[in-house]
């Protein structure tokens, strides 16, 4: 039989066995979450990383303009490096030349004779067919010979009687007309010869070598030769006459001009002809402001502003490594070394979005500069860039994240900003500083003119730079310097209307809640809020009061005012469900809860931060809102109905548990949700004090946050005892305004003051059971935090 001990032993090694496997499920389901997101962001980076290299590969030059034969110069522009560069006119010229001088080629058929023979040989082989007879005989003849035949000679045709007799004569007295070359035209192939041709056997496509062809015939002269020549064999001296007709039609140049083969040797010649380079050096000045562009000058800019290109791949891939590098490493340090540097991966979207979208605009205005410079050649197109929102982006993200974001996020995006126009020191320093500025500028942006403030820093910075790179350049005096500081000044005021035009945008698209949505949430005419106050009137009282609590609170330590505020006017948002069911909003005297048991009630009051957290999505009061209002109660205890329960517990029945009488949190996650917790018990509290002085108020705010502190509730937020301190200052401050005393009325006063007591007492246990927690462990905690919020 088993010993008790060796039970006992049994029972905490299977206890530490499912705690071990419990922990290491948690470590894995940590690092599958762990992989999402790191996969996550790396493909956001690879993403942001190509866009962004799409955008700075073609980046025309910044302080440069594409000029043409013609234009006007608006600015010096030197060589930046050596470069080979080829003559394209010379080349251009020296080629044409080639191609001009390229021969003529002309086709040789040698056999040109023997071919009008053996046409009229097929011609006679037809008339012999019997097959063949009247229309038909005829075309077919026609396709034979190559020209029209009429009816006398074809009867000339089918009554030769003597066929080899007649081709032979035929074909002697036409074989000197073509060994002479027939050409279509004397005149112009004489010109062509006086040219250079190049004859090429029809046959043999090969060169004819040698050959006299300046004695060559025309067609017109060839067909007056034949024409005095005279036919003797074959047949009657009539048919032979009829046919002599027939053959002079058919006779046809056997010299002719190859428009191919010409084209051909052209090309030929063209191609033989190498580029004709000249080096120009670093440093070279190729046009100064002011003058006409030459062609030979816009030949050498061209070519410099395509020397960037020549090699577009490599120089993509090498875009893309100095933006991961870039992206990367300034991140790892701002997670290893700045403590409010923690961006989620939807912050990261946000950035990569933005960064994307602001890299796009700054690509258009660069084009958009670049053209305005033909437009206005009296304003140097480098003091267009200082209207340029460098720092728009950088503002958004201070009003959007935090500083420590902004800041990091500026040293990554200005060296990027640089690298596209130009590779301009200039614009890294002006779009550095710039954002810094701005951000800085917007770090409590109560409101839309707050923006425009921080653009108004932004041109106090922009001119002073403005003013150093024009002696820093050693710039001759004009009125170049003029036109960079007043555009330097208009560049702040274009970053703010850009980021009040994106701030709105950004809100919508990513739900973020931003000091000015919190303003906008702040007015109690809001339509949540007046709902509040019509159905749970005692609620939206008490929410208001922990509003002006936390504000102080959050003042006191340095947290957002703001924030704590507004999220303490939604906090019990959730009791609109069920108003009737909080004791605060009952003014008949029924308590719903008395036909209720312990556990309903307490199911029923957990239930309104559920609820309250779906009316806050429905409304889209923002995620922080969200989560203080998840946060609010943490994981305390509903001390009334759970000691309710306890007595109510008979022996035989199942215990009572205390987690199912705790709200499920989570445990408050911030300084503001901790704010919130803690005043809205000790309001909560403060209504059951009967006489409400100073001493009793400082002593009940001491003790619920002992009871708060002890019970584990801000250990996950970043409260210290210091905190705690001047929150408890701050309590006591508020409430004693609030229950400040007063002299005594006369009697009708008196009396429905004393009428109004009444609901007070009815309102007087549901903060004891929300609050409770003090019944337990008020008296350890209170020894050691007792002196809270004591001057």
């Amino acid at each position: 039989m088993p010993t008790e001990s060796g039970d006992k032993q049994t029972i905490q090694k299977s206890s530490l066995i499912r705690l071990c496997d419990s922990w290491m499920e948690a470590v894995a389901q940590g690092f599958t979450c762990d992989r999402y997101e790191k996969r996550s962001r790396f493909i956001m980076l690879f993403l942001t990383a190509l866009f962004l290299t799409l955008f700075i590969i073609p980046s025309p030059q910044f302080l440069s303009v594409h000029y043409r034969e013609g234009d006007i110069a608006t600015s010096d522009i030197r060589a930046t490096q050596d470069y080979l560069i080829e003559d394209l006119l010379l080349t251009e010229k020296k080629r044409a030349e080639a191609e001009a001088a390229a021969p003529f080629v002309y086709t040789l058929a040698p056999n040109g004779n023997i071919d009008l023979v053996r046409r009229l040989e097929d011609a006679l082989e037809l008339m012999d067919d019997a097959t063949l007879h009247g229309e038909a005989r005829r075309k077919a003849v026609i396709a034979a010979v190559g020209v029209d035949v009429s009816a006398q000679e074809l009867a000339a045709l089918s009554r030769v009687r003597q066929q080899r007799a007649f081709l032979s004569d035929l074909g002697r007295q036409l074989a000197p007309l073509y060994r002479q070359r027939i050409v279509a035209d004397k005149g112009h192939f004489a010109a062509d010869l006086r040219h250079g041709i190049v004859v090429v056997d029809e046959t043999t496509k090969q060169d004819v070598a040698g050959g006299d062809y300046s004695a060559s015939l025309d067609l017109a002269g060839a067909r007056r030769a034949f024409l005095g020549m005279t036919l003797t064999q074959g047949a009657s001296p009539r048919d032979l006459e009829t046919l002599k007709g027939l053959a002079l039609r058919m006779i046809a140049p056997n010299l002719t001009f190859d428009r191919n083969g010409t084209d051909e040797k052209k090309s030929q010649a063209r191609g033989a002809v190498r580029p004709v380079l000249f080096k120009m050096k670093r440093g070279e000045m190729l046009v100064r402001v002011g003058e006409r562009v030459t062609s030979e000058q816009a030949m050498k800019l061209e070519r410099v502003f395509s020397a960037r290109n020549s090699a577009p791949i490599l120089t993509g891939l090498g875009i893309f490594g100095l933006i991961l590098v870039l992206c990367y490493a300034p991140f790892r340090f701002g997670r290893k070394n700045i403590r409010k540097f923690n961006p989620s991966n939807k912050d990261i979207l946000l950035l990569s979005l933005l960064t994307v979208v602001n890299f796009g605009v700054l690509k258009l205005v660069s084009t958009v500069s670049t053209a305005m410079g033909g437009l206005f050649p009296s304003i140097d197109t480098a003091n267009y860039f200082y209207l340029f929102p460098f720092a728009a982006s950088a503002i958004v993200v201070r009003i959007i994240l935090n500083s420590e974001v902004a800041l990091v996020y500026c040293a990554i995006t200005a060296p990027l900003t640089g690298i596209m126009l130009n590779n301009s020191l200039q614009v890294v320093v002006y779009a550095l500083l710039g954002g810094i500025v701005g951000a800085h500028g917007v770090r409590q942006c109560k409101d839309r003119g707050t923006i425009y403030s921080a653009g108004l820093k932004v041109s106090a910075v922009n001119m002073a730079l403005a003013v150093c790179f024009h002696v820093y350049n050693d710039s001759p005096i004009s009125l170049q310097p003029v036109y960079g500081i007043v555009f330097a000044f208009l560049g702040g005021f274009i970053n703010a209307a850009y980021v009040s035009g994106m701030i709105p945008l950004i809100e919508a698209v990513f739900q973020y809640t931003t000091d000015v949505k919190l303003l906008e949430l702040a007015n109690l005419n809001s339509p949540l809020l007046r709902e509040l106050m019509i159905r749970a009137p005692g609620t939206y009282h008490h929410s208001v009061l922990v509003g002006n609590m936390v504000e102080a609170g959050a003042e006191a330590i340095s947290a957002n005012p703001l924030l704590a505020r507004v999220a303490a006017y939604y906090h019990d948002v959730g009791k609109l469900k069920k108003p009737q069911y909080f004791i605060e909003n009952i003014r008949d005297g029924e308590n719903r809860h008395d036909k209720l048991s312990p556990s309903m009630s307490a199911l029923i009051l957990i239930s309104h931060m559920k609820d309250g957290v779906e009316l806050a999505k429905e409304h889209r009061l923002g995620q922080p809102i969200i989560e203080i209002i998840r946060q609010s109660h943490g994981t305390s205890i509903i001390n009334y109905f759970y000691l309710k329960a306890k007595g109510l517990e008979t022996p035989g029945s199942p215990p009572v548990e205390e987690r199912d009488f705790r709200y499920p949190g989570p445990k408050p996650q911030t300084r503001e949700a901790g704010l919130v917790l803690l005043a809205d018990c000790v309001e909560a509290a403060s209504r059951t004090l009967t006489d409400p002085t100073p001493a009793r108020i400082q002593g009940l705010v001491q003790k619920i946050i002992n009871n708060i502190f002890i019970d584990g509730q801000l250990d996950e937020c970043e409260l210290t005892l210091k905190n705690l301190h001047e929150i408890a200052k701050s309590f006591n401050q508020i409430l004693v305004g609030i229950y400040h005393q007063r002299i005594d009325y006369p009697e009708p006063a008196y009396k429905e003051k004393t009428i109004a007591r009444k609901p007070e007492d009815i309102d007087s246990e549901p903060p004891k059971a929300d609050t409770g927690r003090e019944e337990g462990p008020a008296k350890g905690g209170t020894e050691d935090l007792r002196r809270l919020g004591m001057s």
